[in-house]
């Protein structure tokens, strides 16, 4: 590894969220092992997903959860640990190499305004996604995508490089959205403040999406996947765009998810239909804050 590399990674913390995550760990410390910082934070996991942290990179800080805290108020217990310039939000699922998190850290250092950036996201084919836009409280996103270092509204939390000092005013996650959403919230308020958010898109990771749960309850997690996307939907519309606006989404959404469910019962699929009726239930139980 070059001398500048090994620079930039000093000054960088990862932070992973695991919850039945064990499948993940050794992927992840094929890179993360080579850095100083690491801290994972453990949402209560009961398939020896922090036994697998220990064995495989020893070096890492772990904060064991006794419950399940949820993505956002997991990463900011991360956060509130970190006293390196930069924090590098990763999901257990994303393959990322060393090389890649330097050169976020060193655009971060050419971009100092920046209070977060982005990789070029790819799905496990090695096909772009597209994990950036404008925030979807003020326009639709349209035209080819990014070819170059450029300042967008909404970043996919799945990787994010925090530049600390530059968010220490926005703050981190609303500890309201369990699961979901959160990354659009959080871009959001970035957004209103004024401050940027930058994709580098000559930095590539790889997202296996939906791939960081695993456990012997597969039906259970899918279940709990549509409750909180469910929720967290409201939720987001209800805190930026309104009550009005929440409450005709709500039954728009609901309308479609008892549709979508008979459609479900009609052609069955075990996962769907768990997801489908977790959408459901949660837009049935949903309360605003």
């Amino acid at each position: 590894m070059l001398l500048a590399d090994t620079d930039a990674l000093d000054q960088v913390t990862v932070i992973t969220v695991t919850y039945n995550s064990a499948h993940c760990i050794a992927g992840l410390a094929a890179t993360l092992c080579r850095l100083q910082h690491v801290v994972v934070v453990d949402n209560a996991s009961n398939d020896g997903t922090v036994k697998a942290v220990a064995n495989a990179m020893p070096k890492a800080v772990v904060l064991s959860s006794d419950r399940n805290l949820g993505f956002g108020r997991a990463n900011n217990w991360g956060l509130e640990t970190t006293t390196t310039p930069y924090a590098l939000l990763l999901n257990p699922d994303c393959d990322i190499t060393a090389e890649a998190i330097a050169a976020l850290v060193d655009a971060a250092r050419r971009w100092p305004e920046a209070a977060m950036l982005a990789p070029q996201i790819q799905n496990a084919a090695g096909k772009p996604e597209i994990n950036y836009r404008w925030p979807s409280t003020h326009w639709a996103s349209t035209g080819p995508g990014a070819q170059a270092d450029c300042c967008v509204g909404f970043l996919c939390g799945a990787a994010i490089l925090i530049n600390q000092s530059n968010m220490r005013e926005i703050g981190g996650f609303d500890p309201e959205f369990f699961l979901y959403y959160e990354d659009d919230d959080l871009c959001c308020r970035t957004f209103n403040a004024g401050k940027s958010m930058m994709l580098i898109p000559s930095v590539t990771v790889t997202h296996r999406s939906r791939g960081s749960v695993g456990g012997n309850a597969p039906l259970s997690a899918e279940y709990t996947r549509g409750y909180f996307h469910a929720q967290s939907k409201i939720r987001f519309a209800a805190k930026h765009m309104g009550a009005a606006h929440s409450k005709q989404l709500l039954r728009k959404t609901l309308g479609l998810a008892y549709l979508s469910l008979v459609a479900r019962l009609l052609w069955p699929s075990p996962k769907y239909l768990a997801r489908n009726w977790g959408r459901v239930r949660g837009l049935q139980q949903w309360q605003p804050t």
